[in-house]
């Protein structure tokens, strides 16, 4: 009876022991799990995977946005020609805001630029729209032709080759039809053209023509200004007064001295200096 009673004992202490045992388990549980709620979920729970962190995406227009920075700090001579070669190219009229998108030029907020723009005299300004204003206002071929006409002494091709934008396809198609003459090699770099009137083309005989050849002129300036003189005519040059200034500034012109040979010196470089035996009479 004793060692049932002793066992029965033994048995309800250690259903005590892991009851309390079982309580402690549940209670530390409890204490470090957090409490789910709908407003928030652990990362590292199993019904939520982890979403892998997005980099952070930086502009993809840093290129344009640093040539803008590069334009708007620029000149204003230089804002005003990239405004100005769009005007020219174009041919259309543009506010401040469209010329602000296409150049990246802020006109509106750089009151030097918008001043020099206005007052420029290739840029016409209607209190609204900017657009390309050219020295002559042409509309077309038939209207370059008859300003041509007009020019009997030749019209410079630079006068009138912002007039629109296919001057000079213009000019070479007159050209090829014989309808102008476009001569190069004058003072103007582009050349300048002349009217090329039907009326003027007269058939000469053979024989004048060759006479005509057959005229030597003379090669000599001197020569050329006495035959101008002989015809009744001024000659712009004097040739004989400009070589009798030649003489006189060539006779004016001392010749260079020449330098004299440097002797030997403490900083000149002796480079025979392995044969001492060869310089020993020279120090006594």
């Amino acid at each position: 009876m004793a060692l049932n009673e002793q066992l029965n004992k033994f048995k309800l202490q250690q259903e005590r022991c892991q009851t309390k045992l079982s309580s402690i388990a549940a209670y530390q549980s409890s204490v470090l799990k957090p409490k789910m709620t709908p407003e928030f979920q652990p990362i590292n729970a199993p019904s939520a995977p982890v979403k892998s962190l997005q980099p952070i995406k930086f502009s993809n227009d840093t290129e344009r946005l640093q040539r803008i920075n590069s334009i708007r700090k620029s000149h204003p001579g230089s804002q005003i020609k990239l405004v100005i070669e769009l005007l020219h190219k174009t041919r259309q009229a543009f506010t401040a805001e469209q010329i602000n998108e296409a150049t990246y030029v802020d006109i509106a907020g750089n009151k030097d630029v918008f001043q020099r723009l206005k007052q420029n005299a290739k840029v016409f300004f209607d209190g609204n729209c900017f657009s390309y204003k050219p020295k002559h206002v042409l509309k077309g071929g038939d209207e370059l032709l008859e300003m041509i006409r007009k020019y009997t002494d030749g019209l410079d091709v630079a006068e009138v080759i912002d007039a629109y934008p296919s001057v000079l396809d213009d000019l070479q198609a007159m050209k090829e039809s014989g309808d102008i003459l476009w001569l190069s090699g004058t003072d103007s770099q582009e050349g300048v053209v002349y009217y090329n009137d039907s009326r003027s083309n007269i058939m000469l005989d053979k024989d004048l023509k060759d006479q005509y050849n057959e005229v030597q002129l003379p090669r000599d300036m001197l020569d050329i200004e006495k035959e101008l003189h002989k015809a009744g005519e001024k000659a712009l040059t004097d040739a004989a007064k400009r070589r009798e200034q030649a003489l006189i500034h060539a006779a004016q012109r001392k010749p260079k001295a020449k330098k004299k040979p440097r002797g030997l010196t403490s900083r000149s470089k002796i480079t025979n200096s392995h044969l001492p035996h060869l310089f020993a009479n020279m120090e006594t």
